[in-house]
C-alpha cells in the first residue's frame, strides 16, 4: 500500500505583516506540482463518502484523479457538470465542515485538501484563457426569472438554461454576484474571480438584468405574468442590531454597511473612489461569525492601529471557520471572548467613544449545541473605539414578501420553503439560499439552488405544484 502524507501541502500565503497593507488575496493557490503532490494523497475510495457531504454533489475522486494525471481540462469539466461557481467555492466554502470532514484519511491524519484542488483546478482554466461552453439541451419554450444574483440565484440560472431553459436574472445593485461582491472582502474572494464566473454563466444564455428591484420596479406577480416560473434569491440583507443604548451613535455601523462601503463601492481604493468609510484607529467588530473576521480584518487594511472582536462565548464556540481565526490571529486582532455589550457611549459632537461591557461565563448548552453565555453581574467595563461595526446576523429584506400576496414567511422573515424542493406556498414561485434559510454558507445556498432547478424543470414539464 502507497503510504500516504498525513499532512496537508501547505499553500503559501502572503506574510501577517504584509497583507494587513494590502487588499490583495490572502493565498497564493497551489502550484502544479503542489496539487499534484495533494491530489495523490486522494486514495481514491471505492465509497466516496467525502461526495455526501458535498452539497452540490461534486464527483470528488474523480476530478482529484484528473488532477493527479495531469489532466486539467477534464478536472475542470468534471467539477463544473454539478458547480457553476468553482474558483468562489474552492475559496470561501468551510470544506471542512463538509466533503473534507467525510474524508476517510480524517479519521487518523488530516483530510485531503478538496478546497485548495478545487480553486487550483478552476484558477487553471482561468489562466487558459478559453473556459469551455458546455453542451446545451434544446430550447424547450419555457422563461424563468431569478430574484437575486448571489450564490442561489447563479446556481439556479446556470443549471437551468444547460436544459434548455430560457433565464433570466434580475439584480437590484449596479454588480451581479450578491453576497460574493458586498459582503466577502477583496483578501478572500477577488471580484474579477466572481466577475469571471458570472460572465461564463451570461456565456451560457443567460440574460442579466441589473439595477433592478423587484418589489418596487417590479414585483414577482408582474414576472409571472412574464414568465413560467420564478426563484427569489434575494439573500439576507437586513442587518440585526442589539438594541442596547447609544447604539444610533455616529460610527456605528452593522456588518453588511460596512462591507458594502469597503467591497462594492471600493472604499479600499480611495482616492479612485472617494467612498465615505470611517478609518478609526481603534475599530471594534461585535460577533464571532465569517463576517464579524472579515470586518475585523477589513478595518486593519483601512488603517486601524487596533482592531477588536467582542464575542460573547469563548473561542471554542465560534462560528467562524478556524482558517479565517487563525488568519486574525496572525494579523495582529484582539479578541476579547466571554464579553458582550450593553451599551456605547459617546462624546458632544455624537460620535462614538466608548463600549460598555460586561463578563460572561458559559452555562449549559443552549439551542445551538453551544454553552449558554450568563452575564457576570457588577462586571461593567469600558473599551474606547472611534468605530464599531455590528456583525451579530441577519434576516431577508421584507421588501418582496410585502409585495408578493400568498407567499408565507416564517416569524424572522424568511420565506417558508419545502426544503427538498424550494416551492414556496405561492404557485410557480421558488425560493433558496439565505431568503429561506436565514444567514448561511455560500455552498449551502448553492446546494438549495441545485434543488430548486431540479423542481423548477419538474414544474415546468407537468405543471404541478
Amino acid at each position: 500500500m502507497v503510504k500516504v502524507a498525513s499532512n496537508k501541502t501547505k499553500m503559501r500565503e502572503q506574510p501577517p505583516e504584509e497583507r494587513i497593507r494590502n487588499f490583495e488575496e490572502v493565498p497564493y493557490g497551489y502550484s502544479m506540482e503542489e496539487a499534484v503532490a495533494e491530489a495523490n494523497r486522494c486514495i481514491q475510495c471505492k465509497k466516496p463518502s467525502c461526495v455526501q457531504g458535498c452539497p452540490v454533489e461534486i464527483n470528488i475522486p474523480e476530478f482529484i484523479r484528473l488532477i493527479k494525471e495531469g489532466d486539467l481540462r477534464n478536472s475542470i469539466r468534471v467539477l463544473k457538470e454539478t458547480n457553476v461557481l468553482p474558483a468562489v467555492c474552492g475559496r470561501v466554502c468551510p470544506q471542512e465542515e463538509q466533503c473534507e470532514k467525510y474524508c476517510i484519511l480524517a479519521k487518523k491524519m488530516e483530510p485531503v485538501a478538496i478546497g485548495r484542488l478545487e480553486r487550483f483546478a478552476a484558477d487553471w482554466e482561468a489562466q487558459q484563457g478559453d473556459a469551455e461552453i458546455p453542451r446545451m439541451k434544446k430550447p424547450t419554450g419555457k422563461r424563468v426569472a431569478v430574484v437575486g444574483t448571489g450564490p442561489a440565484g447563479i446556481t439556479v440560472a446556470g443549471d437551468l438554461i444547460q436544459l434548455g431553459i430560457e433565464v433570466t436574472m434580475y439584480e437590484a445593485l449596479h454588480e451581479a454576484g450578491g453576497v460574493l461582491v458586498y459582503g466577502i472582502p477583496e483578501f478572500r474572494l477577488p471580484k474579477r474571480i466572481v466577475a469571471r464566473e458570472i460572465a461564463h454563466v451570461c456565456r451560457m444564455g443567460v440574460k442579466l438584468i441589473k439595477n433592478v428591484v423587484i418589489g418596487t420596479s417590479l414585483t414577482v406577480d408582474d414576472l409571472l405574468k412574464e414568465y413560467d416560473a420564478v426563484f427569489i434569491g434575494s439573500g439576507a440583507g437586513l442587518p440585526w442590531f442589539m438594541e442596547i443604548p447609544g447604539e444610533n451613535l455616529n460610527n456605528i455601523y452593522s456588518a453588511n454597511e460596512y462591507l458594502t462601503r469597503a467591497n462594492l463601492m471600493k472604499a479600499y481604493r480611495f482616492p479612485e473612489y472617494d467612498t465615505p468609510i470611517a478609518h478609526g484607529k481603534v475599530v471594534t467588530t461585535i460577533g464571532g461569525g465569517n463576517v464579524a473576521m472579515d470586518s475585523a480584518r477589513t478595518a486593519l487594511r483601512l488603517g486601524a492601529k487596533r482592531s477588536i472582536v467582542i464575542y460573547r462565548r469563548s473561542r471554542n464556540e465560534m462560528p467562524a471557520r478556524d482558517e479565517e481565526i487563525h488568519h486574525a490571529e496572525e494579523e495582529g486582532i484582539v479578541f476579547h471572548f466571554l464579553t458582550n455589550p450593553v451599551a456605547y457611549h459617546g462624546d458632544a459632537l455624537g460620535m462614538v467613544q466608548e463600549v460598555e461591557c460586561l463578563r460572561m461565563e458559559l452555562g449549559e448548552p443552549d439551542s445551538s449545541g453551544r454553552r449558554r453565555p450568563i452575564p457576570i453581574e457588577g462586571s461593567n467595563f469600558r473599551i474606547p473605539v472611534d468605530v464599531v461595526v455590528v456583525s451579530i446576523g441577519n434576516s431577508p429584506n421584507p421588501l418582496i414578501p410585502n409585495t408578493t400576496p400568498g407567499l408565507e414567511t416564517g416569524k424572522w422573515g424568511n420565506i417558508i420553503i419545502d426544503e427538498e424542493t424550494g416551492r414556496t406556498s405561492k404557485k410557480g414561485v421558488f425560493a433558496g439560499g439565505d431568503v429561506a434559510s436565514g444567514a448561511a454558507t455560500v455552498i449551502s445556498a448553492m446546494g438549495a439552488g441545485k434543488k430548486a432547478a431540479k423542481s423548477i424543470l419538474q414544474y415546468l414539464r407537468d405543471g404541478k405544484w
